[in-house]
Formats: structure tokens, sequence, C-alpha cells
């Protein structure tokens, strides 16, 4: 049995905080600066947090080790089972030759890669973070954009990017439920909720989303970018924000990203029907075949052969409609089944055994520091409604409807593994390290520190956050990790318990771009394992920027000028 101590080092707890950080600050410092491939940055990272959580935490050893464990098993269930099987599902679409056809499809509605970004990175990302979350957007929109002739490193930023507004409300909304969950009872205010929460979610991420689609389009083709598509990126980021809010305060929590991620689109290809930029700027057809060989030459196999899919013989392809509605039935069928599932009772069916089993991570005795056990010591292992299970039935089906075979479909899927090793290995190193830095007791020292700095505090909320899903990879987990810390510090600072539990959330989602795991999933995607320190180095500017804008609402919303934004008790 462990008890965590926020004062374990020189009973300070400065002095525990300045300790806690170490291994975060490691990280970093490995990746961004030391230009460190990803998995071995999280090893030798994993490795300091150990040692400090022995050292000066004075966790024992075996707990430690079990730690470590339970965080790598969890790296690899639930998150890289998702993120496994969604790329495979992409690989089957290659193999098949359908790719080149949903890619066909999206230049029909803007051959200009900066609109294509917002259509594709931006709104069919939210969607795919609607259904799964968990690094799938990231995953499957990145090798859509290579295969539209992006460049590797800029596909990837621009896939993390955003991956932003819409990660509060993903996979149906499971950080809010997750907040909500951790911060009931915490203090008597009846507003925590997951219907407030979401609520105050939804006032503050919609004003992010205004911004992100300008960012996309800077990144693509820079200043020219932002004066010759401004347009599209402000019809798509006011359409989504009005969409994101709408749904969160009127309509359904659960359902808010999927309703602004089709509001988002809706708006961008209906004024693309009246406009188009004064300037085209499209990728070159040797760009295009030079993504494809360094994409799918390994993985998915050569292209075009299974499914029949029809070329203009001497000319540009030509695709029949039959052809068109096969390319999009791989995620159409995600929808479906992630819709069916997600059906109340049918959720609340798969969530008992034998689908769900909880137990107890065999030996890990972890208490907080006010003696009460931890609740991330239990395990959930929900094999069937798991997102990665429903991802291998949505790839059968897939493998059917496009008439890939049995062996062929085998192949594919040993290759994803292959293409995905040291992401894999980069996933499992870090969440056993954000695991150790939990359990030990030092998030929560590092958590402590700074809610000391009272009404300020809400200034600070949203890092708290940002720091919980750069470590995780997770809004879930940074919510499950500091979401009741939110709301006591609210009560000794007199702010809103609303409103800083809900910051933690929205200063989450800016974490996401620069989390070890969703940049290893982003480099492995495009053939750059490796090199993430680079696009590392291209997006934490871009987070640190946006977070500085969360933190600056916040504050003005737990002032006078903005508490009118913050959902009251009815």
């Amino acid at each position: 049995m462990f008890q965590q101590d926020l004062d374990a080092v020189g009973g300070s707890l400065t002095l525990s905080a300045l300790v806690a950080a170490v291994p975060l600050i490691t990280l970093f410092v490995l990746l961004g600066a030391l230009r460190m491939k990803a998995w071995q940055a999280g090893l030798i990272s994993l490795a300091v947090t150990i040692v400090l959580a022995v050292l000066a935490f004075s966790m024992p050893v075996g707990q430690a080790l079990l730690a470590t464990t339970q965080g790598a098993v969890f790296g690899f269930f639930p998150i890289l089972w998702i993120v496994i099987n969604a790329i495979w599902v992409y690989n089957l679409t290659v193999a098949s030759g359908h790719f080149d056809v949903l890619r066909r499809s999206f230049e029909k509605v803007s051959p200009d890669q900066r609109v294509q970004a917002i259509i594709i990175a931006f709104c069919f990302g939210a969607l795919l973070e609607a259904l799964a979350g968990f690094g799938t957007p990231v995953a499957i929109t990145v090798v859509m954009l290579m295969a539209l002739g992006f460049q590797p490193i800029k596909a990837a930023v621009v896939a993390l990017i955003a991956n932003t507004a819409p990660v509060a409300f993903g996979a149906l909304a499971t950080p809010i439920v997750t907040l909500a969950a951790v911060t009931s009872g915490v203090n008597d205010d009846s507003r925590l909720t997951v219907e407030t929460l979401g609520a105050m979610v939804g006032r503050q991420t919609p004003i992010l989303a205004i911004f992100v689609p300008l960012i996309l389009v800077l990144v693509v083709d820079g200043k020219r970018g932002v004066r010759q598509t401004w347009l599209p990126a402000i019809v798509c980021g006011v359409a989504f924000a009005l969409s994101q809010y709408v749904a969160a305060n009127f309509i359904s929590v659960p359902l808010a990203d999927i309703i602004a991620a089709l509001g988002g689109a809706l708006a961008v290809v209906a004024l693309s029907r009246v406009w188009q930029p004064s300037e085209i700027v499209a990728a070159s057809e040797e760009d295009i075949r030079q993504n494809a060989k360094s994409t799918s030459g390994s993985t998915a196999g050569s292209t075009g052969s299974a499914g029949g899919v029809a070329t203009a013989q001497g000319g540009p392809a030509t695709d029949s409609t039959a052809d068109v509605t096969k390319a999009y039935a791989p995620y159409l069928i995600i929808i479906a089944i992630f819709s069916v599932v997600n059906i109340p009772a049918v959720k609340e069916f798969f969530a008992a055994e034998p689908w769900t089993v909880a137990f107890s991570w065999p030996g890990l005795e972890v208490l907080n520091p006010a003696g009460e056990a931890v609740s991330t010591t239990t395990f959930t292992f929900n094999w069937l409604p798991a997102a990665g299970t429903l991802m291998i039935l949505a790839g059968l089906l897939t493998m059917l409807v496009l008439k890939v075979s049995p062996a062929q479909g085998l192949r594919t899927y040993a290759g994803t593994y292959a293409e995905l090793k040291w992401a894999i290995l980069t996933v499992m190193a870090v969440l056993a390290l954000a695991y150790v830095l939990n359990l030990s007791g030092m998030t929560v020292s590092l958590g402590a520190w700074l809610a000391q700095t009272g009404a300020a505090f809400a200034i600070l909320s949203p890092i708290l956050g940002w720091i919980g899903v750069a470590v995780t990879g997770s809004d879930t987990s940074a919510n499950a990790l500091f979401g009741a810390l939110q709301v006591q510090t609210a009560a000794q600072a007199g702010l809103d318990p609303v409103l800083m539990a809900s910051a933690n959330t929205s200063g989450g989602v800016l974490g996401k771009m620069v989390s070890p795991q969703n940049l290893a999933i982003a480099a492995a995607a495009v053939g750059l394992a490796g090199r993430e320190g680079d696009i590392f180095r291209k997006v934490i500017g871009w987070s640190l920027i946006l977070l500085v804008g969360m933190c600056i609402l916040v504050g003005l919303q737990a002032t006078p000028v903005l508490d009118w934004m913050v959902p009251q008790a009815p």
C-alpha cells in the first residue's frame, strides 16, 4: 500500500512541484531541443519518472513498476487498439484502389489545397473525433492529405492543429461525461452535470474554432493563403462554431461535434459552388505519386487491383457513381456502427459483463493524500464495445464492400502493425510515464502548487488541462486527473466551479497537438517515424498561442466582463 504525499520532497509543496515537472521538461527537451526520436524520448523520460517516483516521492519500487505496466497496457488498449484498426481500415481502401476515388471526390469540391485542408483536416477530422477520438482523426486525415499531394510534415502539422476545437466533445462527449462523473459530489453545486458542463465548454471551444481554419490556411500557404482563402476559412469556422454552440447548449452534448462537423462542411461545400480562390494552389501529379509510394508501398500493397476501380486509358481517371459510393462506404460504415452502439440502451447493454470487465490492477494499491483509494488503479477491459473492436468490425464490412480478399486483408493488417511499430512503442512508453506520474502523486503536487495562486487561478486553470493532455494524449484522462482539483480550488478561491472544471477541458484540447503519442501517430502515418521532434517544433508555437488565448478568455469569464457567459442554475 502506498499513500501519495503532496509535500514529499523536503516537506515543501513548491519543491515537490518542481521535481514533478522534471519528467515533463525532460520529455519536451528531448523531443524539441535534442530532436530525439519519440520512442527514445519516451523511454528515457519514463526511466526518469520511475527514479523520481521512487527516490523523491517514496513510491515503492514494486508499486512504481506495476503503475508502469498498467499505463503501458492502457496505452495499447484502448488507445492504440483504436488507432491501429482505424489505420487498417484506411489501408484497405488504399489496397483496393478506392482511396484514389475518395481523393478525386474531395478534389471536385475544390482543387485548392487550402480549402482541402479545411474540409478534410478540420471538418472530416471533427466527424472522426466525434465518433472515435483517441488519435483516430489524426491517423486518418493525415494520410488523406498526403494522398492529395501535401508534403509529409505539412500534412502532419495541419492534421494536428485541426484536431483541437472538436476534442472536448470527442467520442460522443466522453471527456465531458468523465468530467461530470469526477466532479459530481465534490461540492454541493447542482450544475456539475453533463448538460451544464457541456454548455459551458460550448461557450469556449467554439471561439477557438473560429480561428483554427485560418491557422490551417496560413500553415498551408503562408500569408498568401490567408489573403486568398480567408473567406472559406471564416465561413467554415463560424458555421462550425455556431453549430457546436447551439448543439452543446440546446440540442445534445454528445452530438455536438457531429452537428458542428456537418455544419462546417456543408457551409464550405455550399460556398465552393459559387466561389473559388483567385489562384488555385494544387499539388503536382509527381507529389501525389511520391506520397503514394511513401505511405502505401509497404503496408497496403499496390493500389487499383482489388476493387476494379475504373480509369480512363491515357487520360484522367473517371469514377462511376458506384465507385464513389464504395469509396465513402468505409466511413459511412464507421458512422453507422458507432451511432448504433452509442444508442443509450445498446451502450448500457454492452457496458455490463461479459462484454465489459472492470478489475483492480493486480498488486497495485495506491491511496490519495486524503487516504482514499485512487480510482485509476481500476482497469476496464471493454473488449467488444471498445472503439478499436468496432473498427475491426468496420474493417471486415469494408472488405466485403470493396471486395478485398481475406488474404489481402490479413496482409494489410500485418503491414499496419509493421508501419506503426515505433508509434506503438512511443504511446505505451508515454502512457506508462503518465501513470507513474499520476499514481506517485507527482501530478497532484504540481496541480496543488498551481492552485495556490487563488483568484489568479482562473487564468492558469486551462494550463492544468493542457499539461494533462500533453502527457496522456487524452482530454478524458486530463479531466479524470484534474477535474476534481479544479472544482476544489474554485471553492477555495471564490471562483465558479463550472467555469474552472470546463476550463480544464477547453485548455486540454490545445495540448493534443503536442502530446508525444499524437506526434508519433502522425509521424508514422506519413512515413516520418523518428522525426517527431521536427513536427513538435512546428506545432508547439501554435499550441502555446492558442493556450494563451484560452487563458485570457477564461480569465475574463471569471470577471464581470464575461461572467454572463457562465450558465447559472435554472
